[in-house]
């Protein structure tokens, strides 16, 4: 086929530019000839000849017009609003980007745990105060974390946990899969699962099975020393039951990456509540996320190359 031609779409992501993506692709595989489209005019003129697009979606319209395409590496995890049917017609591999936020939403998860761990929130309004006050705290180490999602996300938060010698126990929709923890549960036994854990952690997909799965019969269960971390999806939890729960002491405190409704409202009582921790959707930022991107495809084109179907993250 010759030189293979990747085109990189206008995109952005965590403030960044498909530049940098670009720059990515040309470092991971400088056998291909890398070429940015920044304007709907560019894309329809570089569509035509290109072997791999990558970037968030290919419509269908645009589909037609890449008429030498093998593969679509899509930048995002998710590819539900992804037209697969029209992939399929035309025989074009779709890839995602699964498992690129591993490494810095586990950094997140960590970096929660030990701040309520040691109550940092607490250190601070006491600092702004010029209060000098000992207080208690805890230790991770020993402890237990049930994690509910056993993805790249989760699996790589379990690895993390496993440094502090605390013990893991997980639940995932295929539990006889196993995995990292010391246990694993399926999600109809998630009481079993977060009934002695000191922190439980949301990493799962918003699916049927697992909307507001978190919700006021599960913080009845829950200990009420728990601290609750979600980085999954905001419709995971029941937002007043987490409420509740927080109100009246049925969990010890919350760390929010995602909420429902999302953005919170500035009127929403969870932003005034000091056990509560709220980030803006933020633990999926990393400035490695285009490189990790371009490693994916890099091995991808590989593969291609070598003439295998077999490709890395492949959905379709």
């Amino acid at each position: 086929m010759g030189e293979t031609e990747i085109v990189v779409l206008r995109q952005k992501i965590h403030g960044m530019s498909q530049d940098r993506y670009a720059e990515a692709l040309e470092a991971a595989v400088p056998e291909c000839d890398v070429r940015v489209a920044r304007t709907p005019e560019q894309e329809r003129e570089l569509l035509p000849t290109a072997h791999i697009v990558t970037g968030f979606e290919l419509t269908e319209s645009q589909l037609e017009q890449a008429e030498q395409l093998d593969l679509f590496a899509c930048v995002y995890a998710g590819t539900g609003h992804l037209d697969l049917d029209a992939f399929e017609r035309r025989g074009v591999a779709v890839t995602n980007a699964s498992g690129v936020h591993a490494t810095n939403i586990a950094e997140y998860v960590v970096g929660a745990m030990v701040m309520q761990a040691r109550r940092f929130p607490d250190a601070i309004a006491r600092q702004r105060r010029s209060e000098w006050q000992s207080f208690q705290t805890r230790e991770l180490h020993g402890s237990t974390a049930a994690v509910i999602g056993l993805g790249a996300i989760g699996e790589t938060v379990v690895d993390r946990l496993n440094a502090f010698g605390m013990d893991t126990i997980g639940v995932r929709h295929t539990p006889e899969k196993g995995g990292p923890t010391d246990e694993c549960y399926g999600y109809e036994e998630i009481h079993e699962a977060v009934l002695d854990a000191e922190y439980v952690v949301l990493a799962c997909p918003l699916t049927e099975t697992t909307e507001q799965l978190v919700d006021e019969e599960l913080f009845r269960t829950m200990r009420s020393d728990a601290i609750l971390v979600n980085i999954a999806r905001g419709r995971v939890v029941d937002t007043d039951a987490v409420l509740d729960a927080l109100r009246w002491n049925r969990i010890a405190g919350a760390v929010l990456d995602v909420t429902d409704p999302e953005p919170l409202p500035p009127e929403h009582p969870l932003w005034g509540m000091n056990n509560v921790v709220i980030t803006p959707h933020n633990a999926g930022h990393t400035p490695a996320y285009y490189s990790r991107c371009a490693e994916i495809l890099a091995r991808n084109v590989e593969r291609l190359a070598a003439g295998t179907t077999d490709l890395d993250n492949q959905v379709l």
